[in-house]
């Protein structure tokens, strides 16, 4: 059996670092802010977006992505009902993932290549999630 072994001084100086926590929910999150704020600023070409995807009526699909974008990153951000907040960013990354990169449906090639690995790294992001609601629900001792 091998002995556990602890992080290195300079990693557990990271992890213990009050701003990491923080910070990391913030990487976790930004992107999703990002699209909010683009979208908000083009609703026609966020109205637009959905109506590619196929998504009927498109203005109300926009709006919806707009507040679940702004909704579930600011939950996590204040840690208020964070398991909330990574639960509908977590089926919306799903919906967005089997919507926009159904790969499965693709003939073999370069486009069928970067819908696969868009298709996974959203599967990553939902795994994220579940860790921040995870760690934050060990956290607070429940």
């Amino acid at each position: 059996m091998i002995a556990a072994r602890r992080n290195p001084r300079f990693v557990d100086a990271i992890l213990d670092w009050p701003a990491t926590a923080p910070l990391a929910r913030l990487a976790l999150v930004g992107a999703y802010l990002l699209g909010a704020v683009v979208k908000i600023t083009d609703f026609q070409g966020a109205t637009a977006e959905q109506a590619h995807f196929g998504m009927t009526p498109p203005a109300f699909w926009a709006a919806l992505t707009i507040a679940v974008e702004i909704l579930g990153p600011l939950l996590i951000l204040t840690r208020r009902w964070l398991w909330l907040g990574a639960g509908m960013l977590g089926v919306f990354t799903l919906l967005a993932a089997i919507t926009a990169n159904a790969f499965w449906s693709m003939p073999a090639g370069h486009d069928r290549f970067m819908a696969t690995n868009a298709f996974f790294e959203h599967v990553g992001l939902i795994g994220g999630f579940v860790l921040v609601a995870l760690l934050d629900r060990r956290e607070r001792g429940a």
